[in-house]
């Protein structure tokens, strides 16, 4: 339930707000959820909703948490009480229960809101972990004695079992996924997770029509997909010695910047067309972006988890 403190919770002139697992006091010793999740006040203009969302495990110490300082008081009369009425909604999602599911509760304006925040930190995420995996396989492929060991026995082992070591179960990979950066590294934004979703599917289209996707990603105009999605299994699309190899030169290319007429074009009005243009483009450009994020991040994590 949601836990209100009109007045605020050990502060002044602020609303506190909290998510609270109810009867807490029965739990029993062992228990937990790990769960992201969304609380908002609503104003008459949907624009102008206060959001906030995180993510949190909780357990029988931990049975509530959340904002002391969600909003001051005095904004609340800006919009937000309507005929002595104020609204306030709580998004949930489980994250133990549904490792394999989309974790994208997020209101779409403040989803967008986050984008424009928070996006060059979920690169610095996925770049950090996609360097760390190329720098491993770089030093395998650089020992060449153990390299070349690899490959003798990779080559003398008969194909049907090769067959089945180049796959995995999509349910296993996501699974470990979501505990490497959630569970594991309690990762705040619940965008890196939005942006794993987002590759999944981008993945998921792109082994099922193999032309096309220049509507989602570029990165398919660089290169084809190191990973395929076919029915519930992860599959690497070529030679694991080939794919190996690739990956060491795989990076993840920075985002372009703006141009100049692009930046000066932010300072226009509302009302301009152009100034619509812009944030329309800017939107599809993130968005592809963090589908490619997410996409990249995902196929390593794939390939690192299956060739482990």
């Amino acid at each position: 339930y949601i836990l209100i403190y009109p007045q605020g919770c050990d502060v002044c002139n602020h609303l506190s707000l909290f998510l609270c697992v109810a009867n807490h006091d029965k739990l029993l010793p062992g228990w937990s959820h790990f769960a992201q999740f969304t609380i908002a006040v609503i104003n008459r203009d949907p624009k102008k909703s206060k959001y906030s969302d995180t993510l949190h495990r909780f357990w029988k110490k931990e049975h509530d948490w959340g904002w002391k300082k969600f909003m001051e008081l005095s904004k609340l009369h800006d919009g937000f009480v309507i005929e002595d009425v104020l609204t306030i909604k709580a998004q949930v999602q489980v994250i133990r229960e549904k490792a394999d599911r989309p974790f994208r509760c997020l209101d779409g304006q403040y989803r967008r809101e986050l984008v424009r925040v928070y996006l060059s930190n979920v690169e610095q995420i996925c770049r950090r972990f996609i360097d760390e995996r190329r720098s491993k396989l770089c030093r395998l492929i650089e020992d060449r004695l153990r390299w070349s060991s690899f490959n003798a026995f990779w080559l003398g082992m008969d194909p049907s079992m090769r067959r089945n070591m180049t796959r995995e179960k999509t349910d296993t990979i996501l699974k470990v996924l979501v505990k490497h950066f959630f569970i594991e590294k309690e990762v705040t934004s619940t965008l890196v997770m939005d942006s794993l979703y987002t590759g999944l599917k981008a993945l998921e289209y792109k082994s099922k029509n193999q032309v096309g996707l220049s509507k989602l990603t570029e990165t398919d105009a660089r290169s084809t997909s190191m990973v395929l999605v076919e029915q519930d299994m992860f599959v690497l699309a070529d030679d694991v010695l080939i794919l190996l190899e690739r990956a060491t030169l795989d990076t993840l290319p920075h985002q372009q910047l703006p141009t100049k007429d692009e930046k000066a074009s932010q300072n226009r009005t509302k009302e301009s067309s152009s100034g619509d243009d812009f944030n329309k483009d800017s939107i599809e450009r993130d968005d592809r972006r963090l589908i490619e994020l997410g996409w990249k991040t995902l196929e390593f994590f794939a390939l690192a988890h299956i060739f482990r």
